[in-house]
């Protein structure tokens, strides 16, 4: 029997997958490379549009590059969601939150003028840049610190409502030692006092002045020492094992992080070559 042909519409959209969401042919890395020029460009203009003397002379000029990058952007990302199988788990997927983001702000900016300077989000999807550039080892690094951080996220979760209950009680300290007279005028501001000194930012703006505080501040100070190396070592305790990856992107959806030899997506099951 001869062999069938697949219809007009699969192989179109495979066609269109392969050249939006694959890095490793001609057509995919040409328009990875186009599409990280125009971010570049993109984010350039807004920054000079944020530049009240260039945005005097040159806004109306802004204003139109800035509207046609959004509109580029949108069909890019509507063209993303109509070439795999399953666009509502690209959509929820971090790129397809950015790649939303990146064109919310100047549709948001018809009812915020000022929301438009939110565009600058676009440089987050620079990091296309390691697909593009065949840097499969980065691609493998960055999942590897994402499923360690996704790991450890309940207890992270309770070292930093730990922390926030050690504010509370050191701020509510400090003002009864120290009283409004030396500045800690309520326990609001006292814990913003502990926030400052136990991450040693230290403004200043507010210290001690009794031996007793002072001694207290001492304390925390310290106390902020470790506290900053527990998160790192909560990850670390995470980070067993690794694996070797390859950028290619599920066709229905759009997940990556897939094995070398990988004949199937671990995560919806799809044929990885259709």
């Amino acid at each position: 029997m001869p062999e069938r042909k697949p219809e007009p519409d699969h192989w179109f959209r495979n066609s269109l997958h392969e050249m939006i969401f694959e890095a490793d042919t001609p057509a995919g890395k040409l328009f990875d490379v186009a599409l990280i020029l125009s971010i570049i460009a993109s984010v350039i203009v807004v920054m000079l549009d944020s530049i009240i003397s260039l945005n005097i002379q040159y806004g109306q000029l802004f204003l139109a590059l800035e509207w046609f990058f959004t509109i580029l952007f949108t069909v890019e990302y509507v063209l993303r969601l109509s070439c795999i199988g399953r666009p509502t788990r690209y959509a929820r997927s971090f790129y397809g939150i950015v790649d939303l983001l990146s064109i919310l702000p100047s549709y948001l900016s018809l009812l915020l003028p000022a929301g438009k300077y939110l565009l600058v989000i676009r440089i987050l999807r620079l990091l296309r840049v390691f697909r593009v550039l065949k840097l499969v080892q980065y691609v493998g690094e960055s999942n590897y610190l994402q499923r360690a951080l996704w790991a450890s996220r309940r207890k992270i979760a309770v070292f930093l409502l730990s922390v926030f209950l050690l504010m509370i009680i050191f701020g509510s300290v400090m003002y009864i030692v120290e009283g409004a007279e030396n500045g800690f005028t309520s326990i609001p501001r006292s814990i913003y006092w502990a926030v400052v000194t136990m991450t040693t930012v230290g403004y200043g703006d507010i210290s001690p002045q009794t031996g007793l505080g002072q001694a207290i501040a001492s304390l925390i100070m310290i106390l902020g020492y470790g506290i900053i190396a527990i998160p790192t070592g909560i990850v670390t305790a995470e980070l067993t094992y690794k694996q070797n990856i390859t950028t290619q992107a599920c066709p229905e959806c759009s997940a990556e992080g897939h094995d070398l030899n990988a004949k199937h997506c671990k995560f919806c099951g799809a044929d990885l070559h259709l």
